[in-house]
């Protein structure tokens, strides 16, 4: 029996014919190019200008970070992720800015491992910022909006995934850019559903993000038809996997860890990269790999060419020396956001601005086919999600045939009906 709040997706044989006005219309707007994409200058010539008047402020606060060990040379070693991003986006509203007599400035708080998050918020707030951009693990956020300051600030999430910040933990003040755990695993699961990929077999890594996303398959399962027929934790080591054994003791090791009963695909939970890049072509079973690693549900790939995408990896890729990471596109969303609101607008009052935003006629173009928007129940942007292989954009979802009241969209993730937000503060 369905509990009560528990919504459940079924994929249906043709499409509704009479898709919602709304709907049409964030279609029309998401196609139309902006002005930042026909007029855009270099990103040093607009960063820290103002176009005459007062420059709209926007925060970065986030930690430096010991740069993450890639599973191969081929992937980029990145130190400065979120930064670029907001950085890129920041240019971007200069680019519409000076066509509206609106300039913005980013003013950066990236503060070293140990740094006092307290001292960097007040700093920004003694400088008249009110919005930031949060580039924070969830519990370094939550820390950061409990602080006196933020009861006068917005805050966009750019990176924390956690679905406790949209439900139990949310806040009024809070804008989430980053997508959730259960909207990556939702659109993993209705792409898995259109496959008739119904068998999973899960297997969960040792850090605590793997255990939340694990719980989030489990959700999506429910939600749209998928059977998890195993469940394993990953017990082996691969701390010698670049040593010139390490082949061979990968090779041993992944067929005993993904034994077990048949399955359609293996989804893996290992958020930290710490063994999924090598399940591929190494399992008990010759079966896909999904979820974390293999074929992934993302809210940003390097492989998505569409929809413009080309245009925005190559003016990133200009300016970062790397290719646009997940972080990245989060923390372009949120300043590109308030540039948005700006220009529709055409104020810079916060308030004017945090109340567009929070309006249902806010609609932002972001490169994947569709206008977003936020969620009024809990704050988060509502996106398409990317179903990403290691070359090659494979889908997006949400998955034709998965229909909903308002927009599509709210299939992924958590609808009103399961939102646990009451939007403490």
């Amino acid at each position: 029996m369905r509990k009560e709040g528990e919504v459940r997706f079924w994929p249906l044989s043709r499409r509704r014919s009479d898709l919602s006005k709304a709907t049409g219309r964030r279609r029309l707007i998401a196609a139309l190019p902006l002005a930042a994409l026909l007029f855009t200058a270099p990103a040093g010539a607009v960063l820290g200008q103002d176009s005459g008047g007062q420059a709209i402020l926007i925060g970065f606060l986030g930690l430096q970070e010991d740069p993450r060990t890639p599973a191969s040379f081929l992937e980029p070693v990145a130190t400065d992720e979120g930064l670029q991003g907001a950085r890129l986006a920041l240019a971007d509203n200069n680019s519409t800015g000076m066509f509206m007599n609106q300039s913005f400035r980013l003013v950066e708080q990236l503060l070293p491992q140990d740094g006092d998050l307290a001292a960097g918020l007040k700093a920004l707030a003694d400088e008249g910022v009110r919005f930031v951009v949060a580039d924070l693990p969830g519990d370094a956020l939550i820390q950061v909006a409990e602080r006196p300051e933020a009861r006068s600030m917005l805050l966009f999430n750019a990176r924390a995934p956690d679905d406790a910040l949209r439900n139990e933990q949310c806040r009024a003040n809070m804008l989430h850019t980053a997508a959730s755990r259960r909207m990556l695993a939702d659109a993993l699961a209705q792409y898995l559903a259109w496959k008739k990929w119904t068998g999973w077999s899960l297997l969960i890594g040792r850090d605590p993000g793997d255990a939340l996303y694990a719980d989030a398959v489990r959700r999506a399962a429910k939600r749209f038809g998928g059977r998890i027929v195993a469940e394993k934790g990953w017990t082996f080591d691969t701390g010698n996997r670049r040593t010139d054994t390490g082949v061979t003791t990968i090779q041993s090791d992944i067929p005993l860890a993904t034994q077990g009963p048949d399955y359609d695909v293996l989804v893996v939970a290992d958020e930290a990269g710490n063994f999924g890049d090598y399940l591929d072509g190494r399992t008990w079973h010759p079966r896909p790999v999904a979820g974390t690693q293999g074929l992934t549900a993302t809210a940003w790939s390097r492989v998505n060419e569409q929809w413009g995408g080309t245009q925005l990896q190559s003016r990133f890729e200009k300016l970062a020396g790397r290719w646009m990471l997940p972080r990245d596109y989060a923390a372009w969303l949120a300043v590109r956001s308030v540039g948005e609101a700006a220009t529709r607008t055409g104020g810079a009052g916060f308030d004017d601005l945090v109340a567009y935003l929070h309006s249902p006629d806010f609609e932002l173009a972001g490169f994947k086919g569709e206008a977003l928007s936020f969620r009024k129940w809990d704050g988060q942007m509502r996106q398409p999600i990317l179903i990403a292989g290691p070359r090659m954009l494979v889908s997006v979802s949400p998955q034709e045939g998965f229909l909903h009241p308002v927009t599509p969209l709210d299939t992924l993730g958590d609808d009103a009906p399961e939102s646990k937000c009451r939007f403490n503060r």
